[in-house]
């Protein structure tokens, strides 16, 4: 009897000594995570509102808050701006909410950080879902440090939250699979409906949770609760057509699908090969795939999960001939969690085995991880602020920032000219901006009288002459912007301005350094008054 009591109180003693690390290693997982996840907040939030108001609206931004201004009825600007053009109005209608309260282009791009950052702060609770605490607070951070989610979530652009509701869908997939209840999976069906609602190009996310389901068999799904889902996702996007034939505006969702399904490529094919790694996280993308190599013997349905979000929608944009900076951006929060998979995976399990291999003893330091995972983040934070700095050249690319000058010139024209005024620019874009900040009508000379080709949403030019002549157009708008992209239809502007006797009456310069580094004053948007 007493040997076996000593026996039982050994195994106690045994048994304390080895829960009582593993306990400590607990707390101080919990603990740093919650460290990690404070810190990617503070610094993603720093980094999404560092001068965010130093620049005016790009012309998408124009167009997005210019739809929730008429939804809101801002003076002026529901008569120029209709609410109805290409896309859904999720976003829109939330922004509307603001300006009925105050109407400021400052508050719309508030609004995207404040959709950003809860993007975040989902992809913790879908990285702590899918792998722990550790990998998921990685995850955030790289998320919240990322260049490309922090230039698009300082914007007023649809992405950003068309991006927060694929991740909520992705959230309630990852609790379908662990949990097995329905109730995640018509969960999943109703943020699929709000992500078509914020952005109809979404629409291909359908193809990610097919393409899970296929492959991940261990995830039982019976076919009436993925009906019931799918029916579900309907009833939640079936506001947005029922509100276009009510006002009447059904055309223009099928005009501008067919312009998008025909209109010409507008970017190379390698154009996110070259430009998203970049803006990703080159780091990020490497140690993602070394991750998903060297933890293969780990993969499971989390993994299908996550590569079916990436490939399915990288493979479609890549086929699709029309390619924008932005549209890939729901795949980034898919490629932090394998980041941060794989390094909270190395760091907590560094020091469990022991080898005696030198090479391997020195892989196996949770230091090593640590250090690189600094690196990470380091080489992140320090591209997106750079990327955040006030643009010092007329040279971007669609989607990276607001157009220099472009608030200024608009302001201008609605103080100083009169309201009847019309004017032609370059290209819609500079329309746009015009429209928006100078409440006025634009319209783009580079508009194609085609209806195959060109967006639905423009009015083109038919015949310029005729209108200047019948002092339709008073004002004609060069911008470097347009002029770099359509260098014809800038030439085809100043025939006009020369012809029609152009004088210029306001300009809008930027400093900037020329190749021997000398500070220049270059002309960003020149104002000219005709006269037939």
């Amino acid at each position: 009897m007493r040997i076996s009591k000593s026996v039982n109180m050994s195994e106690t003693v045994y048994g304390e000594s080895v829960a009582r690390p593993r306990a400590i290693a607990a707390v101080n997982e919990v603990v740093a995570s919650r460290l990690i996840l404070v810190i990617a907040m503070v610094t993603g939030t720093f980094l999404r509102i560092w001068q965010i108001d130093a620049m005016g609206f790009n012309t998408d931004e124009a167009v997005y808050a210019g739809q929730a201004a008429a939804i809101a009825h801002v003076p002026g600007l529901s008569d120029i701006f209709p609410v109805f053009r290409a896309h859904p109005l999720l976003f829109q209608s939330l922004l509307s909410l603001i300006y009925r309260i105050h109407f400021s282009d400052l508050l719309g791009r508030l609004l995207a950080v404040v959709i950003g950052l809860s993007t975040v702060l989902v992809t913790y609770k879908l990285g702590k879902t899918l792998y722990g605490r550790l990998p998921g607070a990685l995850a955030a951070t790289f998320l919240a440090l990322m260049p490309y989610h922090v230039i698009v979530s300082r914007q007023v652009l649809l992405d950003g939250l068309m991006t927060f509701f694929a991740t909520l869908t992705f959230y309630t997939l990852a609790q379908f699979g662990k949990t097995h209840r329905p109730a995640w999976l018509f969960a999943a069906g109703a943020c699929l409906g709000m992500t078509f609602l914020s952005k109809e190009t979404s629409i291909i996310m359908i193809g990610c949770v097919f393409v899970f389901l296929a492959l991940a068999p261990e995830v039982r799904t019976r076919i009436r609760d993925l009906i019931m889902a799918v029916v579900i996702m309907g009833v939640t996007i079936a506001p947005f057509p029922i509100s276009l034939m009510l006002a009447g505006s059904s055309s223009t969702g099928s005009n501008y699908l067919v312009w998008q399904l025909f209109r010409r490529p507008n970017h190379e094919w390698s154009f996110y090969l070259t430009i998203l790694p970049p803006a990703i996280g080159i780091l990020v993308i490497i140690v993602a795939i070394v991750g998903i190599y060297f933890l293969r013997h780990e993969h499971s349905w989390r993994e299908k999960l996550l590569l079916a979000w990436i490939f399915v929608p990288f493979a479609f944009f890549e086929i699709w001939p029309v390619k924008g900076y932005q549209y890939l951006l729901p795949i980034a929060p898919a490629v932090a969690l394998l980041a941060g998979r794989a390094l909270g995976r190395w760091i907590l399990n560094a020091k469990r085995t022991r080898f005696t291999s030198p090479i391997r003893t020195f892989f196996n330091q949770p230091g090593l991880y640590w250090l690189l995972t600094v690196a990470v983040v380091i080489s992140l934070g320090f591209t997106s602020w750079k990327q955040i700095q006030p643009r010092t050249s007329t040279e971007f690319l669609a989607g990276t920032g607001g157009v220099a000058g472009g608030r200024e010139a608009g302001l201008w024209i609605e103080e100083n000219v009169p309201i009847k005024a019309h004017f032609m620019t370059i290209g819609p874009s500079m329309a746009n901006i015009i429209e928006f900040y100078g409440v006025h009508l634009a319209y783009g000379l580079a508009v194609s009288p085609n209806p195959l080709h060109r967006n639905p949403s423009y009015d083109p030019i038919l015949n310029p002459d005729l209108q200047i002549r019948n002092s339709e157009l008073q004002y004609l708008v060069w911008d470097s912007f347009s002029a770099a992209r359509s260098p014809f239809f800038a030439d085809k502007l100043m025939g006009y301005v020369n012809k029609y006797n152009g004088r210029v009456v306001h300009t809008e310069t930027i400093t900037v350094k020329d190749m021997l580094g000398n500070t220049v004053v270059k002309p960003v948007i020149i104002i000219y008054e005709v006269y037939p």
